[in-house]
Order: structure tokens, then sequence, then C-alpha cells
């Protein structure tokens, strides 16, 4: 139930975002050893996950407002959710300084998208509550395209030590 008005920024999102979903599996495939296996740094592999799911959620939130006749606030709510999920899990296994600014940032953007989500549940005609989570997603897509460009430049492998690793020396600790 999203005006007519909003289609063509809700087209362009889905598109951006599965082009940048794209380019970021380019990126680890050229650099996999970065990203998966035993050798992975720590760092790396939450910025990936972190882009990622960021990206993901924007994609099905934007696909999700192009079907006629559907409610956005359920799929906004349930894609919250999940990528609320997702942010916990990752980065309770990952600690680290820089990781505790994006998890926060996260955890809100994610947050609000929900509490918008409801809104749009309960007033699907209400374009205050669908102008909020266009702005969401604009957000998501900053820090998605911020945590991969940090990809590119190499960052991100020893400001993480991953929970449970003895002394920082895990995956990722002391890396240059």
């Amino acid at each position: 139930m999203v005006p007519s008005s909003f289609t063509g920024f809700f087209q362009a999102a889905s598109a951006a975002a599965g082009a940048l979903i794209g380019l970021l599996f380019v990126v680890v495939s050229f650099r996999p050893d970065d990203f998966v296996g035993a050798n992975a740094r720590a760092g790396a592999r939450v910025r990936a996950a972190s882009s990622f799911t960021g990206l993901v959620n924007a994609f099905f939130v934007a696909l999700l407002a192009l079907i006629p006749g559907t409610n956005l606030g359920f799929g906004a709510c349930v894609m919250a959710l999940v990528s609320l999920f997702g942010t916990v899990r990752l980065h309770l296994r990952h600690l680290g300084k820089l990781q505790a600014a994006i998890f926060v940032a996260s955890l809100a953007a994610f947050t609000v998208q929900l509490l918008y989500g409801i809104g749009l549940t309960l007033r699907p005609h209400d374009k205050a509550f669908l102008t909020g989570l266009t702005f969401v997603l604009i957000a998501s897509f900053a820090v998605a395209l911020g945590r991969a460009w940090s990809l590119l430049e190499g960052k991100g492998s020893s400001d993480v030590v991953v929970a449970g690793d003895q002394a920082g020396a895990g995956a990722g600790a002391g890396e240059p």
C-alpha cells in the first residue's frame, strides 16, 4: 500500500542494494582468505557481514514496497527483527571499539525501522511512517557502504578481538 510517488525510490533502492550485494560478493571472492576459513581476519569478516546485513535489509524492504497491495509495515518489521538478531549475534561474538559504535548505530537503525514498521502495519496509509522508513533505508545504505569501503582499504583487522580468544591472541588480533 505504498503510494505511487514512492515507487521510484523503492525501485532505485532495490536495484542499488542488489548491485551492492553483488559487489560485496566480488570483494569477498577476490580475497576469500580474509573472510572465510581458519585464517580469516575477524575485523574483515565482521565488516563484510555487517555490510551484507544492512544491504539485504534494504533490498528486501524496498522489494516488498514494490508489491502492489502489500502492507510494507509487516515486511519492514520482519526484516528489522531478522537484522537485529543478526547484528546482535555478530557483534557479541566480535568485540572492539569501532565495532561498538557500529553496533549501536545498527541497533538504533533497525529499532527505528521496527517502530516505523509497526506504525505502517497499524496505519498503512500514513506517509509520515513511510517517509521515516525511507530515511532509515538511506541510513542503512550509508553505514553498509562505509563498512564495505573499509574492506577495500584493508581496515578492520586489528581492532577486533574474537570473544573467547585468550588474551586477544585469536583471529584478527595483532594483524597490521
